[in-house]
């Protein structure tokens, strides 16, 4: 890059001006340069300022720079110019090219030939990863190199590791290495035929063992466990196929598949049902609803029929008197008491009997 150095004068009475360099050569002095070194170049030079550039900077350019004022008595300042230089050959290393599932691998990121020292990071995905972090330093240069320990999974085939650099001198400078990991077959037998889960004897029986592995799975077999496979099975690949079902079809079926890595296999069990195995547990299903609706009718018409009953019971539950029973108390008989009843008749011709 190019670093610009000014010395300025306040209150200048015409004084000389000179720049010196780390060496304490001179420069400029005044407008003229003494120092036969082209990289310097004069940008504006007055009584007040004598401002230079330097251009192409390198690491041996660092120091102090003296500005001198030749006054009674002389006057000196200076200023310290630093450079920076960026990190080269940032590169990522690996002991191994291609790793084995749950196997510990070691990766080296380097950056070279830095200053000051630079700080490196490590991430997967957005996780950050621990590492070691080991320093070099030759001359006025640091050679960093971060050591880090990985174990790989089957998910990690693929997914970059980023090696990044934090530096004054630049940003966002970062590595990728992608993780090359081989895993033993994963392996998963699906039923494409029949559609519903419910197999009956002359159903088609149609099997597909789906697997996946790295490196690509080359032997793929099917098997019956604990008996042999029948005649009439016709095997093609990865696919079993049965024409027609029967009850002597029962057993377990297995897929086997294998790689350089390691062998997996998946089972199938079948159970074959009578040909009118759907229809009868369907009709079975129709009578337990119908049921079941009956038994509920009549459980809510016996609930409401509780609660009218007590709401009557409620209402009519105490003691009942006639109206003539009211002044009874005080009367020498059953007669008096109905004559002198309020609301009673004096005529004891118009009187009533009530039997209760």
């Amino acid at each position: 890059e190019v670093a610009t150095i000014s010395c300025k004068v306040r209150n200048s009475d015409d004084s000389v001006i000179q720049l010196l360099n780390p060496n304490r050569q001179t420069i400029y002095f005044r407008d003229f340069r003494p120092l036969k070194d082209s990289r310097f170049q004069l940008v504006n030079f007055s009584s007040s300022e004598l401002r230079v550039s330097l251009t192409n900077v390198s690491i041996s350019d660092e120091g102090r720079y003296f500005c001198q004022l030749y006054t009674d008595p002389p006057q000196e300042y200076y200023m310290t110019i630093t450079v920076l230089v960026p990190p080269r050959n940032l590169r990522i290393e690996s002991q191994k090219e291609t790793a084995v599932e749950g196997e510990e691998i070691e990766l080296n990121c380097t950056s070279m030939a830095s200053k000051p020292a630079t700080e490196i990071k490590w991430f997967k995905g957005s996780k950050e990863l621990h590492a070691d972090t080991e320093v070099e330093k030759w001359s006025d240069m640091y050679t960093v190199t971060s050591h880090l320990s990985l174990k790989v999974k089957r998910e990690d085939d693929g997914v970059p590791v980023v090696c990044q650099v934090d530096h004054p001198a630049v940003k966002d400078l970062q590595t990728k290495y992608y993780l090359d990991v081989m895993y033993k077959p994963e392996v998963q037998v699906l039923q494409n035929s029949p559609a519903q889960p419910l197999t009956r004897e002359g159903d088609l029986l149609d099997l597909l063992c789906q697997v996946k592995g790295k490196p690509e799975p080359t032997d793929v077999t099917w098997l019956r466990v604990d008996d042999e496979m029948p005649q009439h099975v016709i095997v093609s690949g990865s696919n079993l196929h049965i024409n027609s079902l029967n009850k002597s079809d029962n057993g377990t079926y297995r897929c086997e598949a294998s790689n350089e890595v390691g062998t997996a296999f998946s089972d199938y069990t079948l159970y074959v049902y009578d040909s009118r195995a759907g229809e009868e547990s369907t009709i079975t299903a129709v009578d337990h609803a119908v049921i079941g609706g009956v038994v509920a009718v009549v459980v809510f018409a016996m609930l409401c029929l509780l609660i009218i009953l007590g709401r009557y019971f409620a209402r009519h539950k105490g003691t009942y008197f006639t109206h003539e029973a009211k002044g009874a108390d005080d009367a020498a008989d059953a007669d008096t008491a109905i004559i002198n009843a309020e609301g009673g008749q004096n005529n004891s011709e118009e009187k009533k009997e009530y039997f209760i």
